[in-house]
């Protein structure tokens, strides 16, 4: 009750600042007074609450304790200062400890459960893994903990016209759901003696590069081709719809009768996703008029913009590129819209080091959890080999 009463004063004192700084007429004595009121109040417990932990923890009786810092205010200001960022870097380079009053958790050992990587390496690696990948951008993100459901429906109610006085069959409506597990993602980067004399800035930004490349492919991968066996399931997992599932080889026909396949209420938001050696064999395919139906664009940011027939064009590695020795069955291309995929991830990650006897170098390696599925799959149709 103490702990959610000082909350509530701090609470109110942000309040009291805004109004203060917003220039509107307030009773500036009255203002004044319960600032000193509070100001009283919150004084009183925290001295009532550092009594209790004296007896709780034995100082009274002469045993001298630490100061354990608040979580958040460990969270939001310790693990991002300079000071913790330099012991983190000592931490994972060379083993040594995190003083006490830095840690994220006092109670249980380093040695234990490693460290938390400091906020400012944690955001630019999440911020980092946005931009380099070109699947993680598209599909939709949440940070629900293990256990999220979410409700699907396969049936809509159907409207009908009736005469006047009549009335219309009730209809039911069936549901099933989606739920979200926890799949361990782990990296493990091996920092080398060079390593060791560097500088915190270059060391962060190895870390970042290693842990982002790694992470980033496993992802994507998942998200393409997962098993959902220990990761994420992958879209072409799913089967698809009735006649969306359709065979053949590159070609203007082809694109025509995937377009076709693709349901007129899925339209908005398909794309197509292929590796850059599939989509360069339509390069050369003209329609009936002679008109390319692969184009290459550039965009203000330069960027290239790709397109087949008008519909955007995502590529990646993680399908195989179309040859016409491939395998019955290989997926080389499909149609659908990404924000159809949930991905479901805490970014909370922790780091623990180890020594890798075969060669020497020191091993850091990062966790976290990471699940994903295809919520709704009539946007999918996939192009294989016959």
């Amino acid at each position: 009750m103490l702990e959610k009463r000082l909350k509530e004063i701090a609470d109110r004192k942000v309040e009291i600042r805004g109004l203060l700084k917003e220039g509107k007429d307030i009773d500036i004595d009255a203002i004044e007074a319960e600032l000193a009121q509070l100001e009283e109040e919150e004084r009183v417990i925290q001295k009532r609450l550092e009594i209790a932990n004296k007896i709780n923890t034995g100082e009274l009786r002469g045993n001298p304790i630490v100061k354990a810092v608040p979580t958040e205010t460990r969270t939001e200001a310790v693990t991002d200062s300079l000071e913790y960022r330099k012991a983190f870097m000592h931490y994972v380079l060379r083993g040594t400890p995190i003083p006490v009053e830095l840690r994220t958790n006092e109670v249980t050992k380093t040695s234990d459960i490693g460290e938390m990587i400091p906020e400012t390496v944690l955001n630019r690696i999440v911020e980092k893994m946005e931009a380099a990948g070109m699947i993680l951008p598209l599909v939709t993100k949440t940070a629900y903990r293990g256990g999220l459901t979410i409700p699907t429906s396969n049936v809509k109610p159907v409207a009908t016209w009736v005469a006047e006085g009549a009335g219309s069959d009730k209809q039911k409506k069936t549901t099933r759901s989606i739920t979200f597990a926890y799949h361990k993602l782990r990296c493990a980067v091996a920092v080398t003696l060079e390593t060791d004399v560097m500088a915190l800035s270059a060391f962060e930004t190895a870390l970042i590069n290693n842990v982002t490349e790694a992470m980033t492919k496993a992802i994507e991968q998942a998200i393409i081709s997962g098993d959902g066996s220990g990761k994420p399931k992958g879209i072409l997992t799913e089967t698809p719809v009735a006649g969306q599932a359709l065979t053949g080889a590159p070609s203007y026909a082809k694109l025509v009768e995937a377009e076709a396949a693709l349901p007129l209420e899925y339209e908005n938001g398909a794309v197509w996703c292929m590796t850059k050696k599939t989509f360069m064999q339509f390069i050369g395919e003209t329609d009936d008029n002679d008109q390319p139906i692969a184009r290459v664009n550039y965009g203000i940011a330069g960027r290239p913009e790709r397109t087949l027939l008008g519909r955007p064009v995502v590529l990646c590695n993680y399908l195989v590129s179309y040859k016409t020795d491939l395998g019955s069955g290989w997926v080389w291309a499909f149609l659908f819209n990404f924000s159809d995929y949930v991905l479901n991830t805490n970014y909370s990650m922790t780091v623990k080091r180890y020594e890798d006897n075969d060669t020497d170098d020191m091993v850091t390696k990062a966790i976290m959890i990471v699940d994903g599925k295809v919520v709704d799959k009539n946007s999918l149709v996939t192009l294989a080999m016959a």
